[in-house]
């Protein structure tokens, strides 16, 4: 009679080399939609344009492809938050300007408009992404 050891140790791994793939994601499903919005827009720098949106019917267009955690308002501009970064939408003269940045910098650059958004200096922020709460 064959033992079936070595087909439940083989399951056993399988089933770890799975679990543990789905819980060390690298943020990709709630992290900014970079490569649509790389896609979708005009590249010009260190961000992107489009020439006939307001930014907040961009901002809606992001939202619309991935859910931001947050949403903010300040001088013209709207801010979407995903986890440890940040999307910066800016009225140009045609249209508006996205700028994607590091959630620390940009909290630090325009804190004056983001009540409520978690501090990234204070002990209690974990930034949202994989590992939120642990």
């Amino acid at each position: 009679m064959k033992s079936s050891r070595p087909v439940r140790a083989a399951v056993a791994v399988l089933l770890s080399a799975v679990l543990l793939t789905a819980c060390s994601s690298d943020g990709a499903d709630d992290g900014v939609p970079r490569e649509w919005i790389e896609k979708t827009y005009t590249a010009s720098g260190t961000g992107w344009l489009d020439a006939r949106s307001t930014p907040t019917q961009v901002a809606d267009a992001i939202h619309g492809h991935r859910e931001a955690l947050g949403r903010a308002y300040g001088d013209s501009m709207v801010f979407l938050r995903y986890g440890d970064d940040m999307v910066t939408l800016s009225p140009q003269q045609n249209g508006s300007r996205i700028e994607i940045e590091d959630y620390r910098n940009g909290y630090h650059r325009h804190s004056q408009y983001l009540t409520g958004w978690p501090d990234p200096d204070s002990s209690s922020f974990r930034g949202g992404g994989p590992g939120e709460g642990k």
